[in-house]
């Protein structure tokens, strides 16, 4: 139930504040913009709320809470009117120049810039850090992006605390429900006490909102499909735990949270931009062709094996829906015994994924994976097209003969709109002369030849001297192992 404003411009509070405007309106309450008459200068924001009468004194609470709270990311109360005969209350609050993340979203059409909204998330489990490790500790329980201020110099404050309250350990449920829907947790509804893992869930909502355009708040079946093509893929993972419905499944803190993220490749503590570093997580390598039978299944074994000698742990998945090359490596794998149902396999400890989908995916990145390596074929239908381009490092494949070499130079073409500051090129059996007029075609360093290779699961030191090359700011060098098919021609 919405209730009028009470004050207008030029009303006086308490003979102090003059109210310039009316900055918001929502639910139960309004927020003024006010100038200070005995501070020249100084503006303030007040907040109008309305208490059902007689007053059991929540808004009082919210002010003597807030009070009490020292943090940059949360505004300073600076006084309080309790209620008048018609139930209206007033705090009075540090005013915050910007927009809310709900107006910053609608500015940025649904696509706020990757780096920003790393930022915002990294600021977000800052304060929540702070509130939750308060004793008792604070649980904000509505963040949603219209209680988000976002400043110019892109800095995230908290700006209503109307349903915060203090954790109380001996409670078995909320004595209020409450929330907004789509981002509170299901324990807000009544199935459960609200703790800071329910503000995990909220920050997990917004995420995905964030990374959707906001066309989803929870987990559902279709999710993935929707979510924004640049996303690192290594964002999904963190997103997925934060909404799991049973508070138990999901991460247990905001640090926890917090650590997870700067350990993923791309991200640091200010949100820019890192080189990736084998402290934790899963890479994904994605190669596509530029044209069919260039040798996109060929190189991406190769990869994987390779990485196998490393001694990581690697998964390739063939994404072609319509390729049968991966069950034909299962049949020679598993030569005069039978063939196991289901879709994985392994090869020389390489786990091999037939015609996977985007679920496959999800649930690997979820896993205990280092390396996904993706077989992408040579099709470029949508859903390939954005696992290339989310990938931590995508590779084209074009062919070595100077022949087909403007085949690479049309894929590059055809998808121009899109950054490619991380994509690599390869050229099976490319002379030398054909790279450097490849890498001055493309005006990028990034294109290599790939020597002969017969069989991808062997190693072969001038292949494994380009790989190293191509792939040393993901892996460290480690032991080498022997190929499965290779030990198998020696036992035969």
């Amino acid at each position: 139930m919405r209730h009028p404003a009470r004050l207008e411009r030029g009303s006086l509070l308490g003979g102090r504040y003059r109210i310039v405007s009316i900055l918001g309106s929502g639910g139960m309450s309004h927020v003024y913009e006010a100038e200070d008459l005995k501070l020249p200068g100084k503006t303030w924001a007040i907040k109008e709320s309305v208490t059902a009468m007689p007053y059991e004194g929540s808004m009082e609470s919210e002010a003597a809470l807030l009070t009490s709270l020292r943090h940059p990311r949360l505004p300073q109360i600076v006084d309080f009117f309790v209620p008048d005969e018609h139930g209206y209350t007033y705090l009075v609050m540090e005013y915050i120049e910007g927009l809310t993340l709900s107006d910053y979203f609608k500015q940025c059409r649904g696509k706020i810039p990757l780096e920003h909204m790393t930022e915002f998330v990294l600021q977000l489990l800052d304060v929540l850090s702070y509130l939750h490790s308060l004793d008792p500790p604070v649980i904000y329980r509505d963040l949603k992006p219209s209680n988000i201020m976002i400043t110019p110099e892109h800095e995230v404050r908290l700006i209503d605390f109307g349903i915060a309250r203090s954790y109380k350990a001996q409670s078995v449920d909320d004595t209020v429900k409450l929330g907004t829907a789509g981002f509170a947790a299901p324990e807000q509804y009544g199935s459960g006490q609200t703790d800071a893992r329910s503000d995990l869930y909220g920050l997990g909502a917004l995420l995905l909102y964030l990374m959707t355009c906001g066309a989803y708040t929870e987990w559902i079946q279709g999710v993935e499909s929707s979510i924004r093509s640049d996303v690192p893929r290594t964002y999904i993972p963190v997103a997925r735990r934060l909404l799991r419905l049973n508070p138990i499944e999901r991460f247990q803190s905001a640090d926890e949270v917090r650590k997870e993220l700067l350990r993923r490749p791309g991200i640091t503590a200010s949100g820019s931009e890192m080189m990736v570093t084998i402290s934790g997580g899963t890479r994904v390598i994605a190669l596509t062709g530029a044209s069919s039978g260039v040798g996109v299944t060929h190189t991406a074994i190769a990869i994987s094996h390779y990485l196998e000698r490393q001694n990581f742990k690697v998964a390739i998945i063939e994404m072609s829906p319509r390729s049968q090359s991966f069950a034909r490596i299962q049949q020679v794998a598993h030569a005069g015994k039978p063939v196991p149902a289901g879709r994985q396999f392994a090869v020389d400890g390489v786990h091999y994924w037939k015609q996977s989908g985007r679920a496959d995916i999800l649930s690997l990145l979820g896993g205990s994976y280092q390396f996904i390596v993706m077989d992408l074929g040579s099709g470029q239908d949508q859903n390939r097209l954005e696992e290339f381009l989310r990938a931590d490092l995508p590779i084209v494949i074009g062919s070595g003969a100077e022949w087909r070499q403007a085949e690479i130079g049309s894929f590059v073409r055809s998808h121009n709109r899109y950054p490619r500051d991380k994509w690599i090129y390869c050229l099976p059996l490319a002379s030398a002369d054909a790279v450097q007029r490849m890498r001055k075609t493309l005006d990028t360093s990034s294109v290599y030849g790939l020597p002969l290779h017969i069989d991808p699961f062997d190693r072969e030191p001038q292949m494994d001297k380009v790989f190293a090359h191509i792939l040393s700011h993901m892996m460290g060098q480690l032991p080498k192992k022997r190929s499965f098919f290779a030990r198998k021609r020696v036992h035969d």
